[in-house]
């Protein structure tokens, strides 16, 4: 049986110059997670925020808090995440050097635990961790920056994680380009989180968000 749709708006899109009423605003609309990409400008080339920032906007949503972590040496900030509201701590595969043990801290601090995988990295590389995590993201774009070209290859490799999880109550999340024409190719292949950047913050307004999100998970739930 297929997993409900979430939709999980990137802030990374919205106006930094108002991110609690950003927030507040995609909670209204129908967001069900908020997802913070978080990029420390070594593993990615690009700076966003940190744990002062998300626990500033904690108060903004009740909705899962979904962090992100693009950045090198996670273990030493894996703490601070989970103590800033962070409900889903995920690390990549790529900049992660003793990843069972990080999974390992990340669920005993209390959060659920996530791995990344960008458009290169092969799944199998998750074979020896499927018991310890809660989600995998499967990265649809180089991260880095919003905005970017979904990479159309990464759809078979989320069926092929769909295959590989089996019966495991793991969420498969795709992450860049998704909007209304791509979020159904994902569905179809077996990803039940979707993340939207620029596809849910255009517009400007509640309205056009709620707008955005409705068309973004009903284009999904077709597909299904």
């Amino acid at each position: 049986m297929a997993k409900d749709i979430i939709i999980a708006p990137s802030i990374l899109a919205s106006d930094f110059s108002k991110l609690g009423d950003e927030i507040a605003a995609v909670d209204r609309a129908g967001a069900d997670w908020i997802h913070l990409d978080v990029m420390d400008g070594n593993f990615v080339p690009n700076i966003t925020f940190g744990p002062p920032i998300i626990k500033a906007v904690r108060k903004s949503s009740k909705k899962v808090f979904d962090c992100h972590l693009m950045i090198e040496n996670a273990d030493l900030y894996l703490k601070d995440f989970a103590d800033a509201g962070a409900d889903m701590i995920c690390v990549h595969e790529e900049a992660s050097t003793h990843l069972d043990r990080s999974l390992q801290v990340i669920r005993d601090l209390g959060c659920k635990a996530g791995v990344a995988l960008n458009p290169h990295t092969s799944e199998h590389t998750l074979e020896y961790v499927l018991d310890r995590l809660d989600m995998i993201l499967l990265m649809t774009v180089n991260p880095g920056f919003g905005g970017q070209a979904f990479i159309p290859s990464v759809i078979d490799k989320v069926a092929r994680v769909k295959a590989m999880i089996g019966d495991r109550d793991i969420h498969i999340q795709v992450d860049g380009g998704i909007d209304p024409t791509t979020a159904p190719l994902v569905a179809a292949a077996g990803a039940n989180s979707l993340v939207a950047g620029s596809a849910v913050f255009k517009g400007g307004t509640e309205e056009a968000y709620r707008a955005n999100i409705t068309a973004i998970r009903e284009a999904a739930q077709k597909a299904q």
